[in-house]
């Protein structure tokens, strides 16, 4: 296993837009095939050249890019009635003008008479015929055999010679693909024992669909059994539920096993590279994914909390911070006092373990949580709590009242505006905002009275505002949640307020937010007392 060297390849550019909801522009292809190579990847499987105008808009222009990876370009074995010199798709490879040809060919006895129609002679020649073309064309030519796996089980002798007309045709990598997704970890190993043993020169490479939420066990399996190719996508994206995660993949052998790779991986830019490609293809970061979801290294039991704060490896399988992420140890009923102390902790607080304040801390926060509350995500709302319930907070401004109206002017659209009555030492200021949306008035009411106390004001933005039901048979009646997420030039952080009154949940959220970058700019670490109406 040490003297093992893997080729990691991705097929996110091709794969990618097979997955329901994401659709890819030659500029997000472009921007997926440098991040990827950021990350150091080996292969980078660009798209099916001639198949749609944007994948051969994006071979010609992806030479600018100067990648470090190997460029591959993607298609099928020729066609039945065409010889390979004259097989337009063949034709299309080639025009693409790359090192590395992946093409996929069929090695499935019943998808050979059933989906082509011909005969399994007919099948073994085109495959031959199309590697063998190839190879005079290009440095290096892989075979995608498809359907291996069933295809073995099915007729063993023919797959293998499916592979040996590859190989004789001169293929570099027999890539054995688990296309729908339905072997198990056990099944994988002993078929590449096998083709590893009928072919002991041959590099053998992996490629699997994760329909059993195997794929990266698969992959595993297929290593330990000779393969040195593992081909997937990062995240995990592809046909159907997906494919090999590499994501996954790269930090289990980088850190459980002795494998090494042909090239380096930049193990500690895996998070940064995962977030980035979500970012590209429109979706949200999965906060549930392992080694790079935000939620992969944090803790909230109590007991979790408490052994945490003993020792990092309690609850954690590797140290966060080698695959870019960090370790969070959040707040709520479940942490009970190690929650307290810790979160008190970051925020240069001390409490005793056992003193009345502690005491009586866990038990607003088990109170306020069992009316809505969440503090996971709004650290700052649970910092003005803990000062206040210490009695350690001051009052940067007070709320006399605020008012919101929302108006049809006329032109079809609904304008919001919010007239609010502050004072601040004193000095009582009276203003009006108007916004796309009640909260969004509100906000800029208010920031538009405390600006001209608080200039750095000017500097926060709202990045995220979420509005959660906590009781929907209350119908239109219930209690909900806001979350909202603010930021300034240097940080980001997130505040909660909850009611049966969204407008008011909406405040109580919004004037934390203010009151904790006015706290932070103070430099005292004294909030202001939440400011209700």
């Amino acid at each position: 296993m040490g003297d093992q060297k893997v080729v990691l390849y991705d097929a996110l550019l091709r794969e990618g837009p097979q997955t329901q909801g994401i659709n890819l522009s030659v500029e997000d292809k472009l921007a997926l095939a440098q991040a990827l190579d950021d990350l150091g990847l080996h292969y980078l499987e660009g798209g099916w050249p001639g198949a749609n105008p944007k994948d051969t808009e994006f071979f010609k222009r992806v030479k600018k890019l100067k990648l470090k990876a190997r460029l591959s370009a993607f298609g099928m074995t020729r066609r039945a009635k065409h010889k390979a010199y004259e097989d337009t798709n063949l034709l299309n490879l080639v025009k693409s003008d790359v090192s590395t040809i992946t093409v996929v060919g069929k090695t499935w006895d019943f998808h050979v008479t059933k989906a082509l129609g011909i005969s399994l002679e007919q099948n073994l020649e085109i495959i031959y015929d199309t590697l063998k073309f190839l190879k005079s064309k290009t440095d290096e030519v892989f075979f995608d055999a498809e359907h291996f796996f069933d295809g073995y089980k099915a007729n063993p002798e023919f797959s293998l010679k499916c592979l040996e007309s590859a190989l004789e045709g001169g293929s570099d990598y027999l890539v054995l693909c688990d296309t729908n997704g339905g072997s198990l970890p056990e099944e994988i190993e002993a078929v590449v024992t096998c083709v590893h043993q009928r072919f002991p020169q041959a590099a053998i490479g992996i490629h699997c669909h994760n329909d059993s939420d195997l794929a990266v066990a698969n992959s595993l399996a297929a290593l330990s059994a000779g393969a040195t190719q593992v081909q997937g996508c990062m995240n995990g994206y592809g046909e159907r539920v997906g494919n090999t995660n590499l994501t996954s993949l790269i930090a289990n052998l980088a850190l459980k096993t002795d494998y090494s790779f042909v090239k380096p991986i930049k193990l500690e830019k895996l998070m940064e590279v995962s977030h980035r490609v979500d970012e590209i293809l429109n979706l949200s970061p999965q906060p549930n994914a392992p080694y790079v979801g935000k939620n992969a290294f944090t803790h909230k039991g109590g007991m979790h909390i408490d052994a945490m704060r003993k020792s990092n490896k309690a609850y954690e399988h590797v140290d966060p911070a080698e695959v870019g992420n960090q370790r969070k140890l959040v707040l709520s009923d479940q942490a009970g006092r190690a929650g307290v102390l810790h979160q008190a902790g970051t925020h240069s607080i001390k409490l005793g373990k056992d003193t009345p304040e502690t005491h009586a801390i866990i038990d607003e926060v088990k109170k306020m949580e069992s009316e809505g509350y969440q503090f996971e995500g709004a650290e700052a709302s649970f910092e003005i709590l803990l000062k206040k319930a210490l009695g350690k907070h001051k009052s940067f401004f007070d709320l006399v009242s605020f008012r919101v109206i929302v108006e049809n002017r006329g032109d079809d659209k609904l304008v919001s505006e919010a007239t609010i009555k502050v004072k601040v030492n004193g000095i009582l200021e009276n203003t009006v905002g108007e916004g796309d949306g009640p909260v969004n008035a509100l906000d800029q009411a208010l920031r538009k009275a405390l600006t001209k106390f608080y200039p750095s004001l000017s500097e926060v933005r709202l990045t995220d505002f979420k509005v959660r039901v906590l009781d929907a048979k209350e119908g239109t009646a219930a209690k909900v949640r806001v979350l909202i997420e603010s930021r300034d030039k240097k940080d980001a952080w997130g505040t909660v307020g909850v009611s049966e009154n969204i407008i008011e949940a909406s405040w109580d959220a919004l004037v934390d937010s203010i009151d904790y970058k006015l706290l932070k700019d103070s430099g005292s670490k004294n909030p202001s007392k939440r400011g209700r109406h």
